[in-house]
């Protein structure tokens, strides 16, 4: 039997490795356009990428939305091929934070009605480091009382 197992390995060594499956997504990136003449060559260089669906190019915001079966790295590098100085997109909508004055979360950079995506300013109650914190404090009357 060992001339079939040779045989197989040859088999298994001739056959391509199956390519990794990209998901379906919408890709964000910030880029800095300033005329038509920089919205066309980002769109241009967009529009080429292999499993895009869709693409929006948005000079107002200085956004392009890439949708399809792209990696998001892909598209950030296709995007800074064209020159222009690009990164994901690092803002959320302001309905989508759930406290979105505290400090880091506005930028003067952000477009109108957007902020950063900054963590909850309060943790979790039910997490066990708040829970520590509460044990010795002086609102709590179960708390521990060593003075």
């Amino acid at each position: 039997m060992g001339f079939l197992d040779n045989l197989q390995e040859w088999f298994t060594a001739c056959t391509k490795p199956k390519e990794k499956l990209v998901p379906k997504k919408t890709v964000n990136v910030r880029v800095k356009m300033d005329c038509e003449g920089c919205e066309r060559k980002v769109k241009n260089a967009v529009k080429d990428l292999e499993g895009v669906e869709s693409y929006d190019v948005n000079r107002k915001l200085q956004r392009v939305s890439v949708t399809g079966y792209v990696d998001s790295e892909e598209v950030l590098e296709e995007v800074r091929n064209t020159g222009k100085t690009a990164d994901l997109w690092p803002f959320v909508p302001y309905d989508l934070v759930a406290f979105p004055y505290v400090k880091g979360a506005y930028d003067i950079k952000a477009p109108s009605g957007f902020v950063r995506n900054v963590p909850d300013a309060m943790g979790d109650p039910k997490s066990p480091e708040m829970k520590l914190m509460r044990a010795f404090d002086d609102d709590n009357p179960h708390a521990c009382s060593i003075m």
